[in-house]
């Protein structure tokens, strides 16, 4: 009988390059979108691709397309423009949601340290784009990334098309990074605790406390919330949460939804009818707070700072005042850097 030498077991040879080496840790902060200037043809093409996602409108696109790229955005632009005009950031050019994202990330970069970790941003619509900056991070060595959706509630319409966004740019990358999506933050203590500090010293600056506090959260067809979408229901966290903080009743913090769009039905109860009944019953000041967004935008500082403060005012009301999103202030820093250090768990 021949002899059969043991069959050699298989160990790869190890070294610094496949072992122990791990490349960069990249953290992607992802906000909503924003044209690049406030004229028409960059307004137009920045509407166009948000009003074209099937997560934002979820309508047919066999007839809504025609309706959108026709009469929506020959006029919609000229008007959505000049509210760009009125608040764009002119020192920088850009608008003041993009400022403070890009802030956010550059002082999250800072509070964070080096130590192999490279923190980026993007837009969901305009730019720069998720794929591109997802690109960048691996080009610059991260081989793991944590994308950060800087909504503090999910939506479909939100948190989700971001998430398509980074599945869909990474179906044309062979070598894919590890990766891991943050979830939303509705009621995390940090955040509640830093809208309840920014909401009393917005006050303790104004001559007369305002009668009611609004809080006030982009809308959304009602249809959406029965399809299963947790928004109104974390919405509702975020509220409660707040005024518990700020000690204040559901009739002193009301919680209202805005930016409605077209003639289906929408969340309840509106902002702007709130706030006309608000005045009509005598009520003469307000704040309105936005804990649905972290930094400041166009539906923050027109829509409220601009459009519904004229419109309470000729209601009958005296002062509506706009508490400032947490933009890139130090406690937005301290809150991201919370939810980055504790996403990064295992990997840090």
């Amino acid at each position: 009988m021949s002899h059969i030498p043991p069959r050699p077991s298989f160990r790869p040879a190890l070294d610094a390059r496949t072992s122990s080496h791990q490349g960069r840790i990249g953290v992607l902060l992802v906000n909503l979108g924003t044209p690049d200037s406030p004229g028409y043809r960059d307004v137009r093409r920045y509407l166009s691709e948000f009003l074209s996602d099937r997560r934002v409108i979820e309508n047919n696109p066999l007839w809504w397309q025609p309706l959108l790229q026709g009469i929506i955005l020959t006029s919609r632009p000229f008007r959505s423009g000049a509210a760009y005009a009125r608040i764009w950031h002119k020192p920088t050019d850009e608008s003041p949601l993009r400022l403070h994202t890009r802030r956010q990330a550059a002082l999250l970069q800072e509070a964070m340290g080096d130590g192999g970790l490279l923190v980026d941003w993007a837009m969901r619509y305009g730019r720069p784009t998720i794929a591109d900056r997802l690109s960048t991070l691996q080009e610059a060595g991260c081989d793991r990334i944590l994308v950060v959706p800087l909504y503090p509630q999910y939506s479909a319409t939100t948190t989700a098309t971001v998430n398509d966004a980074v599945f869909r740019a990474l179906l044309a990358t062979r070598r894919q990074p590890a990766l891991r999506i943050a979830p939303s933050f509705p009621d995390h203590p940090g955040y509640i605790a830093a809208l309840a500090a920014s909401v009393q010293a917005h006050l303790a600056g104004l001559e007369a406390r305002p009668e009611v506090i609004l809080a006030s959260y982009h809308g959304q067809p009602l249809r959406y919330a029965r399809a299963g979408d947790s928004y109104p229901e974390e919405c509702l966290r975020t509220t409660a949460a707040l005024r518990t903080a700020l000690g204040l009743s559901g009739d002193e913090m009301p919680m209202t939804f805005q930016s409605r769009f077209g003639r289906e039905a929408w969340l309840t109860p509106a902002t702007d009818e709130t706030m006309q009944a608000l005045a009509r019953r005598g009520v003469r000041r307000i704040a309105v707070i936005c804990p649905g967004f972290v930094a400041d935008c166009i539906e923050t500082l027109d829509e409220i700072g601009h459009e519904l403060r004229d419109s309470f005012e000729a209601a009958g009301g005296e002062a509506l005042t706009l508490v400032p999103c947490l933009n890139s202030g130090p406690a937005a820093i301290g809150l991201l850097q919370d939810i980055v250090a504790r996403e990064l768990a295992g990997w840090t």
